[in-house]
């Protein structure tokens, strides 16, 4: 894609984003630093948290400072996939049928609750997040560009929930969790909101166009090549873990090439580090793998093999 002068610094593409977020989600630089490596590397989001944190307003935040398409879908049980991509629709008057696009023909699509529908639904988004396109009635409609899927689960515990199955699990490039706000966080959010939503603050900051030049420029950040035996190294380790039954796919070190390149350049760099792949490694990583029954009801945590991996696995491997 062609930049033109008009186009704004990439650096400046990044600071924008960063100072909008920061209004409607205070006191977690480090979630809003995640959602935007997600996006920079082209990546879709799963935020896994307690009803009421804000991931609805995040995403919403995010859509309104790059001026993007946004669509907002509430996933349901009898949420069907035709809800998502879209149906043909058949006109008496000349017998043909017209295609009605559903909301994944957006920029930004927020799958609120994802884990609430079946996974036939869950499923219909599996094309859309990896080739960036949906087939429905045997043709293939290409997506808009730069195409972000935010999706929200409540943890699997809660009452009405289906877990996501593996396949769409690997087609995040990252899961975050927004936790709770420290107290005195706490408190400030309550005077934000005391008069109107801080989601009003939100002004755009950039436009798609500049998100996809800033893409671009993501993927022109140097990695040298031990640096990904490194990142390699961690992805075998998690296959051949004990109490890992499925770890790392191809899929998933391709896509934590793609986030370390875009730390590297959040941190301001044109060539990426070890460091870069230790501060992505447990988000782009560990919602991957699947573990043994018994590491399972063991209370074994997928993040906490991660961070095991992380201080097992030397760089020069």
């Amino acid at each position: 894609m062609a930049i033109t002068a008009l186009t704004p610094h990439p650096r400046d593409v990044v600071s924008g984003l960063e100072v909008q977020l920061g209004k409607v989600i205070l006191g977690k630089p480090e979630v809003i630093r995640d959602l935007l490596t997600a996006l920079l590397g082209g990546g879709h989001i799963l935020m896994e948290d307690v009803p009421g944190v804000g991931k609805t307003t995040l995403a919403k935040a995010l859509a309104r400072a790059f001026d993007a398409d946004f669509k907002r879908v509430q996933f349901t049980p009898d949420l069907l996939p035709s809800d998502i991509l879209g149906s043909s629709v058949y006109s008496p008057r000349d017998g043909t049928f017209t295609f009605k696009p559903g909301p994944i023909f957006a920029n930004i699509l927020l799958a609120d609750e994802i884990n609430r529908a079946s996974p036939r639904t869950q499923s219909s988004l599996l094309e859309a997040m990896s080739e960036r396109q949906a087939s429905i009635d045997g043709t293939t409609h290409p997506l808009p560009a730069p195409f972000l899927v935010i999706a929200t689960q409540n943890p699997i515990e809660f009452h009405g929930t289906y877990p996501l199955p593996e396949a769409q699990l690997d087609r995040f490039a990252m899961r975050i969790s927004l936790g709770y706000p420290d107290p005195e966080r706490e408190v400030d959010v309550l005077f934000s909101q005391a008069h109107h939503h801080p989601l009003e603050d939100v002004q755009r900051a950039v436009d798609a166009r500049s998100v996809l030049a800033v893409q671009e420029s993501v993927r022109a950040v140097r990695v040298d090549r031990a640096i990904a035996r490194y990142l390699v190294a961690l992805a075998d380790g998690s296959r051949s873990h004990p109490s890992v039954k499925m770890g790392c796919s191809p899929r998933g070190t391709l896509i934590l090439f793609r986030m370390a390149q875009a730390r590297a350049f959040l941190e301001g760099r044109d060539y990426a580090v070890p460091d870069d792949v230790k501060a992505v490694a447990v988000p782009t990583l560990a919602h991957r793998l699947a573990l043994e029954t018994k590491a399972k009801y063991s209370g074994i945590q997928k993040d906490d093999l991660v961070r095991e991996l992380l201080e097992s696995v030397p760089v020069g491997a």
